[in-house]
């Protein structure tokens, strides 16, 4: 392919594109994104290619490997376009019935759709889902559609044509406009406005200045940048090149965790195709204006994640983060002015450029503007990716678009934010997502993880959990964080093991009040919010902790004990059989006890105990009754 040198040629080339593409013949389309791979995606994309070849279609329909749709847990998913027919959970040996009753017949293969798990009704196409039909997908929409790998797709959309715009059409300061305009706010963390960032760096004195897409996605449970970077590497690679032009910047990087290797490896693909058509390098579209993009893959470090850590990796130092005495956007990289947003941020510009400001703001509450993309897991119904409007309830997310607790639990809290987020009780669903709205609430945004609990989650454990991830990712540099934390992990981990003592509550909030006010960067004045967060709404779930030694959600294995209720109990001897340490005493007639010393409260007898006997009870912060046996055996509790 020649190099693309105006954008007329660039139009050109887009209808020659579209040209040998026919609308009515078929498209299969098989998620290729790393959950579906791990699911087996790659045999069926080989099976679709090879039963196409055989039944002669092969001049008629077209296969490709795509991004991620969103629905993670029903992968591999294959949408057949035009018509939109939807295939869940496909794998290899389902093709052939594909081929024959789809793309031959025009019939659809009833057993591989979407069954409503309420209404036990069926779903044809994609939209009609009920995980997909809330939601409003403006840059996950085209995951499913394109060939991640193949830049003529891209360019069959409408790729690169708000890159052309900008370059062509508008100044540098309109380009800048339009962002400040659309008021988007940073999709990676505190949800700083991205046009007064940007301005900051295009007013700042040096000449130099750099553009870099904070990829080193972190949150455990998070994965909206790594699907947007497998899926459609173009789009934030065009949003880049847009925003190095509208700061004066001719060097871009992608920050890219070292654990995403298909992310990387689309990434440099796109790079090196858009140098070969001319979409970056030298002279872009004839323009004048110069960009190069650099990828660099960090080292797995969630501090990294923070802007100035985050620069001082990319310099070939220890990731650690600088004191903000004055902002990155004017000294960052290299103490030069860097304009740093998240992989969902750059995605979004291009689609402000080509639309307007106006179009973008039409969506969202007053102060968060557009949609945001959230990865919702946990115990939650459907799981996935989700692209919903700013402003949707978090009621909405969870149950519409969620499909609720399963297994008839009750919903508990969700934490949003990642770890340095909070957790969102039950009488707060009702409440709008947007940034001031979760940061009121003892929350935040974050990058968008959110993590929903139901009736069996210790809110106390939940903590201890997110306060050790954030202890051991601590860089270390300044005491508040890491002395701080590791105070508090050792005093939650006390009170989740029946060590709490009185006063162990108002040291903690002491210690929180310490790194919030004291820490050197972002992830030491947040890392106390889930904690903080967790007593503002479940106070009372610490009280039992250190005061009756007591989880009232039956978790923390210290404060538990199991006992077989000898009028339940049937002899079966599935539980003296799964026990892993044999600490389950009894015979065929023989009612079985559990010796409290040897027991290690895995929990193994309660999960094979039948249903129909339900003779194993979960107790915490009470004695457990005597058991009897035929022999009159007494085995009594261990102390707790």
């Amino acid at each position: 392919m020649a190099r693309l040198n105006t954008p007329e040629e660039l139009q050109s080339f887009r209808q020659e594109i579209l040209s040998k593409k026919d609308p009515n013949n078929p498209c299969v389309s098989i998620c290729a994104g790393a959950g579906c791979v791990a699911s087996g995606a790659d045999e069926v994309i080989t099976a679709f290619q090879a039963e196409i070849e055989k039944e002669g279609l092969a001049a008629t329909v077209d296969t490709k490997g795509t991004g991620c749709p969103g629905f993670c847990e029903r992968g591999p998913v294959v949408v057949i376009y035009p018509e939109e027919i939807c295939y869940l959970q496909v794998t290899k040996d389902d093709v052939p019935e594909i081929v024959a009753q789809t793309l031959k017949e025009n019939k659809v293969v009833e057993r591989l759709l979407f069954e409503d798990p309420v209404t036990g009704e069926k779903a044809v196409k994609e939209s009609d889902i009920s995980f997909y039909a809330s939601q409003q997908r403006t840059v996950l929409c085209n995951n499913i559609k394109i060939d991640s790998k193949s830049i003529d797709d891209y360019l069959a959309i409408g790729g690169y044509s708000a890159l052309s715009k900008a370059l062509n059409q508008m100044s540098d300061v309109d380009v800048l406009e339009e962002v400040k305009k659309s008021n988007i706010r940073g999709r990676g963390g505190a949800g700083f406005p991205a046009g007064v960032k940007w301005e900051g760096s295009r007013n700042a004195a040096d000449p130099i200045k750099y553009v870099i897409v904070n990829a080193d996605e972190g949150d455990p449970g998070a994965f909206m940048d790594r699907a947007l970077l497998e899926g459609n590497p173009h789009s934030i690679l065009e949003g880049l090149i847009i925003g190095g032009y509208a700061i004066g910047a001719h060097e871009g990087y992608f920050y890219v965790r070292q654990e995403y290797p298909l992310a990387v490896e689309n990434i440099n693909l796109a790079i090196r195709q858009a140098e070969e058509y001319g979409l970056l390098g030298e002279n872009i579209l004839g323009s004048g204006f110069d960009f190069k993009v650099i990828v660099h893959q960090g080292a797995g470090a969630f501090v990294c994640g923070e802007s100035t850590a985050l620069m001082t990796s990319l310099e070939g130092k220890a990731g650690e983060p600088r004191p903000k005495y004055v902002r990155s956007n004017v000294k960052g990289l290299w103490n030069r002015p860097s304009v740093l947003n998240n992989v969902e941020t750059w995605a979004n510009v291009p689609l402000i450029v080509n639309n307007g400001a106006d179009w973008f703001t039409s969506v969202g509450t007053e102060s968060s503007k557009g949609t945001k993309i959230f990865s919702l897991v946990g115990k939650i119904t459907n799981t996935g990716l989700v692209e919903v409007p700013m402003g949707m309830t978090l009621h909405d997310i969870i149950y519409e678009i969620g499909g609720g607790i399963p297994e008839g639990k009750k919903f508990k809290a969700v934490q949003t934010g990642g770890p340095s987020g909070g957790c969102i009780p039950e009488e707060q669903l009702n409440l709008e997502v947007g940034f001031d709205e979760l940061t009121k609430a003892g929350s935040m945004m974050g990058s968008g993880g959110m993590i929903v609990m139901d009736e069996d989650t210790c809110m106390v454990d939940v903590a201890r959990y997110f306060i050790k991830f954030l202890t051991d990712e601590s860089c270390g540099k300044c005491v508040p964080c890491r002395e701080g934390l590791r105070q508090m992990d050792r005093i939650l981990t006390n009170i989740t093991t029946g060590k709490g003592q009185d006063g162990d509550i108002e040291l903690l909030e002491e210690l929180s009040e310490c790194a919030v006010d004291a820490s050197l960067c972002a992830l030491g004045k947040s890392a106390p919010n889930p904690f903080l967060s967790t007593l503002r709404y479940f106070r009372h779930e610490y009280e039992a902790h250190i005061k009756d030694k007591k989880c009232p959600s039956l978790y923390c294995k210290e404060l538990t004990a199991y006992y077989i209720d000898p009028e339940k109990c049937q002899a079966c001897m599935i539980c003296a059989r799964k026990c892993p340490v044999d600490a389950i005493e009894g015979g065929k007639k023989m009612i079985h006890v559990i010796n409290q010393e040897t027991c290690t409260s895995c929990g193994t007898c309660l999960e094979v105990c039948p249903s129909r006997f339900a003779a194993v009870v979960k107790l915490s912060g009470e004695p457990v009754p005597p058991a009897v046996d035929e022999k009159d055996r007494i085995i009594t509790k261990k102390s707790k």
